[in-house]
């Protein structure tokens, strides 16, 4: 499994311990998208190693990209509304954000030329 792949997947299952936590206190709601964004960044890695093309390749990395910016907005909700403690944002938007930083190097690699499906 690619350091991607784990990171991810790792994600995936901190969100999900994390939507167990809030719908205990009853939120629904924001728990929900996070949950769905960030286990969608693991699914869409995973989809990727049996991508058609290269292109293919970059465009699912590209989705996980966008899923990872959108569980960092949705962590930031979580933290403003006071939902989640200082230390579980610092430690999820830390994760969040090393994702974010992973796809757009690995974007950036494709697009150089230099990584191949």
């Amino acid at each position: 499994m690619s350091k991607l792949a784990t990171h991810s997947e790792d994600f995936a299952l901190n969100c999900i311990q994390l939507q167990r936590q809030l719908v205990a206190e009853k939120e629904f709601v924001l728990s929900r998208q996070l949950l769905r964004s960030g286990t969608a960044i693991g699914a869409l890695v995973s989809e990727s190693k049996y991508a058609e093309s290269t292109a293919d390749f970059k465009h699912k990395l590209k989705i996980g990209l966008k899923e990872a910016n959108e569980s960092c907005y949705w962590l930031r909700l979580l933290s403003k509304s006071g939902y989640i403690n200082a230390e579980q944002y610092l430690t999820l938007s830390s994760e969040c954000n090393y994702l974010v930083a992973m796809l757009i190097k690995s974007i950036k690699t494709i697009e150089a030329g230099t990584l191949k499906k």
